[in-house]
């Protein structure tokens, strides 16, 4: 069962646009160095949606190779296309992932059945360990949950990636989720809300940058240790919220680049921040003394 602090790791490029492989095994080491559960690549946070066939291979080769089965590697496979997500799922399996995230299909909006059928067929073909990633605002369709406790009978689907953003969304499946079915936040300013519901953990993008003071404040949540999760989450709130004045992940990309970790290149359609939002980040990581 997946539990703590897993990082949505960024796929840094080099002015060429090309994978920066040489950053991206820095960055992996940087969190395992750095206490963190997990690490996930090819998520939204990753730019998964530009990257080509390739590169997404690619990107989760580099971090299983530098990981070196320390920490699990979640490796992002979801698309909107069941067969391509299966194409990229059979890659990661080989490639020695510990799991899959797998992403509600995005664009062509599927009914409750159609998404049931869409993730079952993933899991019957390929025998590893599955995360299903549940975001609406992303994707445009929530996964309700029956839905996904119906998915959740089947042995490959292990768990859930909730970033609805919806409380009572969460209470619903924390409350009838079967044993050993996981629970991780999406969304890292509900990491603690969600883990005093029972949650597990989060899936997370400010850990890119402070993967110890994530980790800490989910190690306190799994300890009961309430008061001292609560200071980490109120200590990290404020870098929490910058990280999401635009799009994520432009502003993680440009806090990592502000640190000299990675270079200031994005994946058209995304693009550098806005100056003023920019200075607005600087200020936050200033004040939370990460720069």
């Amino acid at each position: 069962m997946l539990q703590g602090a897993i990082t949505a790791i960024i796929t840094p490029f080099d002015e060429k646009g090309k994978i920066d492989e040489k950053a991206l095994r820095k960055l992996v080491n940087f969190q395992i160095e750095n206490s963190i559960s997990g690490i996930a690549p090819c998520g939204t946070t990753g730019e998964s949606p530009t990257l080509t066939y390739e590169e997404h291979n690619q990107a989760i080769d580099i971090v299983i190779d530098e990981a070196r089965g320390r920490v699990p590697v979640i490796a992002g496979t979801g698309s909107n296309s069941t067969d391509e997500a299966i194409l990229l799922t059979q890659h990661a399996l080989k490639a020695g992932a510990h799991s899959s995230l797998q992403v509600a299909p995005y664009y062509n909006k599927p009914t409750q059945k159609g998404l049931y059928e869409h993730f079952i067929s993933i899991a019957e073909a390929i025998d590893l360990p599955m995360i299903i990633y549940n975001i609406p605002g992303r994707t445009g369709i929530n996964i309700e949950t029956d839905t996904l406790l119906m998915m959740a009978e089947h042995k490959n689907i292990v768990g859930v990636k909730e970033a609805s953003g919806s409380i009572p969304q969460m209470m619903d499946v924390l409350s009838r989720r079967p044993a050993g079915f996981t629970v991780l936040s999406g969304d890292d300013n509900l990491t603690l809300p969600l883990m005093v519901l029972g949650g597990d953990g989060v899936i997370s993008v400010a850990s890119n940058i402070v993967p110890r003071q994530v980790s800490k404040l989910v190690q306190c949540a799994l300890q009961g240790k309430w008061d001292e999760a609560r200071e980490y989450h109120y200590l990290l709130l404020p870098l929490f919220k910058a990280l999401f004045i635009e799009t994520n992940p432009i502003p993680i990309k440009t806090a990592l680049t502000m640190l000299g970790m990675v270079k200031e290149v994005f994946r058209s359609p995304l693009c550098t921040m806005d100056p003023q939002n920019r200075e607005k980040l600087k200020v936050v990581l200033e004040k939370q003394k990460i720069l």
